[in-house]
């Protein structure tokens, strides 16, 4: 994939993207989408499986080769796959499966949620009000940002600089 962006020499070509290319906006955005990282408070196990999901329908690469670290603990080897088979696995628990659910209708059918009874009623089974909220905050990250750096070819033409 060819990035589609002009990159200045000796620039990072996300780092640009993200900061210098909209300095206005790009820091903030970089910002939003590092405290969904660093401030969440889902278990390892949900917020992975829903944001696996959102890279999967995103088609961003560097998305789907991530794996969140929470304690000094990742995901199983296979997860990705059970993400994918997500209603059939015997890999999840019901949050897992849960949050899985919600990340994919959020992102292909967010208008079919609108008085789905049976959907609130077993999200809110699993979720809190606030799991719900931060949930829903950080499928709006991954489905914006995902989306950016694959349409942009960002995904494909480096990996973002993590900072431990």
């Amino acid at each position: 994939m060819t990035v589609r962006i002009d990159v200045p020499e000796g620039k990072h070509p996300v780092m640009f993207a993200w900061g210098d290319a909209v300095p206005g906006i790009g820091p903030a955005a970089a910002a939003f989408a590092q405290s969904v990282y660093s401030d969440h408070t889902l278990g390892l196990r949900e917020f992975e499986a829903a944001r696996l999901r959102i890279a999967q329908l995103n088609g961003c690469l560097f998305c789907l080769d991530w794996r969140t670290e929470k304690d000094g603990v990742t995901v199983e080897d296979g997860f990705l796959e059970a993400v994918e088979q997500w209603r059939t696995t015997d890999a999840f628990d019901e949050r897992t499966r849960m949050a899985a659910e919600y990340a994919e209708r959020y992102a292909t059918d967010h208008l079919g949620l609108d008085g789905d009874e049976d959907f609130w009623s077993r999200f809110s089974a699993c979720f809190s009000q606030r799991e719900q909220l931060e949930l829903t905050m950080c499928l709006g990250s991954w489905l914006a940002f995902g989306r950016l750096n694959h349409v942009f070819g960002l995904d494909a033409a480096c990996t973002l600089p993590v900072s431990r």
